[in-house]
């Protein structure tokens, strides 16, 4: 597959988490889940890639990286699993996902030293707005959006574009293989301490639990992973982060699809004025014409 494709295709495995999470969350505890998701993708990622060789980072880079791990992985998805549990809607759950290239942005100004012109702003400003017309029918009509869930919404995506930036920041020259098992083993850890704290450890056996999971860890927990850390190291963090403003789209097609959602006129406007945004954000800058 050619490099150019990379990015949809990022965005198309991404959005898949949420139909996955929908399918998860009623036979299975949140932490609990994402526990036993995080563990299996660190041992079929060392098995598979211990013939190959890993380099392990030094202790203090892998320090950089568990927190980064704890942040991308553990804060981020544990509270969407936990807010999708609690009746959050997976559709206003992705809305969510659309304020990250916003509050990335902000965050990778100031502590990555990146630059953002009036273009760039101006494409993130279109994608936000389209992502709010793609899942704007839900907002009011869903009983499970009350302050709590909403809160660990906000939580989620705090946790991810933190922990995006990190990751640029203080994890970018380490072996992607060694830094994503790091990750995986502590946001184990993290979401293993609140499924301990705070879980009863209920699971019924179903053929959908046993589905998102394997969907889950193959899919998003190694290959959609694998492929955001390389897109990280590969391009500007504000660049990458305005990628997930296609993803409520994405998901809203998947639901349509999947579930017989309906879609508006209104919201395939929506989706159009995203799609614009994020091209308009991510388009490199001209190069300047030399001096003469």
């Amino acid at each position: 597959m050619p490099v150019r494709m990379f990015p949809a295709l990022f965005v198309l495995l991404w959005a898949t988490g949420f139909i996955g999470a929908r399918y998860a969350m009623p036979y299975i505890e949140p932490f609990t889940f994402l526990t036993a998701r995080f563990l299996i993708a660190a041992v079929i990622l060392f098995v598979l890639l211990l013939p190959a060789g890993i380099r392990w980072p030094r202790p203090r880079v892998a320090l950089h990286a568990a927190i980064a791990g704890c942040l991308i992985h553990g804060v981020y998805l544990g509270c969407v699993f936990w807010a999708i549990r609690d009746g959050m809607p997976a559709g206003m759950s992705a809305l969510v996902v659309g304020l990250q290239p916003l509050i990335t942005a902000s965050i990778a100004v100031p502590f990555l030293g990146e630059r953002l012109g009036p273009r760039h702003w101006a494409g993130l400003v279109a994608g936000f707005a389209g992502v709010a017309i793609v899942l704007s029918p839900e907002i009011g009509s869903a009983a499970g959006v009350n302050a709590a869930t909403i809160a660990a919404c906000v939580l989620a995506v705090v946790g991810i574009s933190t922990g995006t930036v990190w990751q640029k920041r203080f994890v970018e020259a380490a072996d992607l293989k060694a830094v994503i098992m790091i990750q995986y083993l502590a946001a184990a850890s993290f979401v293993g301490l609140l499924s301990a704290a705070f879980e009863n450890h209920r699971i019924v056996l179903s053929g959908e639990l046993a589905f998102a999971l394997g969907w889950l860890v193959l899919v998003l927990s190694i290959a959609a992973v694998l492929l955001l850390m390389w897109l990280i190291r590969e391009g500007a963090v504000s660049r990458v982060s305005s990628l997930f403003y296609l993803v409520p789209a994405v998901t809203a097609l998947m639901a349509w699809t999947l579930f017989g959602e309906k879609l508006t006129a209104l919201q395939l406007a929506g989706m159009a004025l995203t799609a614009a945004g994020v091209a308009l954000a991510t388009r490199p800058q001209p190069a300047a014409l030399p001096a003469r």
